[in-house]
């Protein structure tokens, strides 16, 4: 995925975020984009501005906590006092015994089909997952009848290796291209499109899909109209109840699952397209995990951190603050995004710059070898260089402290978490997972 983010960041081309990492418009930036704008007046202190003129930064050592079993934490390269030379060294070490999971809520892991690291990955940390989800179809239509396409990024063989040598569910992400009006309105075609999921979990052996959906429909504009979302959120049960009425090949009394990808709400006052709290009571019943995008903040017109911690923890204070969601256990079926790429913008008048992965990362490490600063607004560590042509770039990329507290975070909330995506990261990352 050199550079196509595609996944769940953006909404509007195809296939989750497709486009994003391919171009820089890297998932679909057209919905994300509009909701990365209006969550940035949450917090609006964790804009642009303090990322070209840094003012402060606070410089603190963690110390090894419960995870001290691991090799980064052995290490102490848990910290926010890391610099390029530790990275550059240690970023391929991992603990001997790989198989330990030190995150015991679910893991779920995307794996894109234009980024062959993320399929070694999952094989290699195949026991640090409870789910993988390849992304490989997309429901589209074809004059009046609907088509299921993707089969052929399908890798029976990368499959069969996962099934022997761990337990992770392998559940595909499915995304809805179909015109909403088309779809929703018409009994006749929701019903062929949940056969046309279902059929293909049952013919391929898949243990379930990961859906997405919702950020397509509210870019269609439907969601503002209550019978339209009324109509959606009753296709989700519907799927939700035909996946549930299938036995799992893998687990005995197991049925197949449904994740269902939405996004953060874009402010502090749900607007008619989000997903919100109430949603989440609704589909608690039939959706077995909530992939959360909490990734994307920021873009090349808006350049700053990847993630703020804190908008962050105002996401899941709105989601999961609600009692009536703590009483019917919400919170572990939320699977908090966390991101495994970067970004490097162009602080240039007319801005620039995108999305990065591993190896974009360690090369500007080794170029440049700058001082890395942490953000303590933002939880996340920032670099800044000079190009050729004499542009100041910042680079937003995880870090061992980064990727630490969100997770710290997410444990807090007992929420699972998702990667997007796990081939875009560094080995060590998965260290902590």
């Amino acid at each position: 995925m050199a550079k196509k983010r595609d996944h769940h960041r953006s909404t509007q081309s195809s296939g989750h975020r497709e486009n994003q990492i391919k171009s820089p418009s890297r998932r679909e930036k057209q919905t994300k984009s509009d909701s990365a704008s209006g969550t940035i007046k949450i917090i609006g202190f964790f804009i642009v501005s303090s990322l070209i003129a840094v003012v402060a930064y606070w410089l603190t050592q963690s110390s090894p906590s419960q995870h001290n079993e691991s090799y980064v934490y052995q290490r102490g390269l848990v910290t926010t006092n890391t610099n390029y030379q530790d990275i550059l060294n240690e970023n391929t070490k991992v603990s001997e015994n790989i198989s330990k999971r030190h995150y015991t809520h679910p893991v779920l892991g995307y794996i894109t089909p234009w980024n062959s690291q993320g399929y070694e990955m999952a094989k290699r940390f195949n026991s640090k997952f409870t789910h993988l989800s390849p992304v490989w179809y997309d429901l589209k239509s074809q004059q009046t009848s609907l088509v299921l396409e993707g089969r052929h990024n399908a890798d029976r063989g990368w499959i069969s290796e996962l099934k022997k040598t761990g337990e992770a569910l392998i559940l595909p992400r499915f995304v809805l291209e179909v015109s909403p009006e088309e779809l929703l309105r018409k009994k006749k075609q929701r019903n062929k499109a949940v056969d046309l999921i279902v059929t293909e979990c049952k013919e391929m052996g898949y243990d379930g899909v990961v859906l997405e959906s919702w950020s397509r429909w509210a870019a269609y504009g439907i969601l503002h109209d209550p019978s339209m979302r009324n109509l959606a959120l009753q296709f989700v049960k519907q799927l939700g109840d035909a996946l549930h009425s299938i036995s799992s090949e893998k687990i005995s009394g197991q049925k197949l699952q449904l994740v269902y990808v939405i996004g953060p709400p874009s402010s502090e006052k749900l607007l008619a397209h989000d997903f919100g709290p109430k949603d989440l009571e609704t589909l608690s019943e039939v959706v077995d995990g909530f992939s959360l995008m909490t990734y994307d903040f920021s873009n090349p017109h808006n350049p700053g951190p990847n993630a703020p911690l804190k908008w962050i923890q105002i996401i899941l204070q709105m989601l999961l603050g609600a009692s009536a969601n703590r009483a019917q256990n919400i919170p572990p079926k939320i699977f908090l995004g966390i991101n495994f790429y970067g970004n490097d913008f162009s602080l240039s008048r007319d801005s620039g710059g995108g999305a990065i992965i591993g190896r974009d990362y360690l090369a500007l490490l080794e170029k440049h070898r700058p001082v890395l600063q942490w953000d303590k607004n933002s939880g996340e560590h920032v670099f800044f260089y000079t190009d050729d042509k004499d542009i100041k770039h910042a680079v937003f990329y995880p870090s061992l402290k980064s990727i630490s507290l969100r997770l710290e975070e997410a444990r807090s909330w007992e929420c699972g978490i998702s990667i997007w995506e796990i081939g875009q990261g560094l080995d060590y990352f998965f260290d902590l997972l």
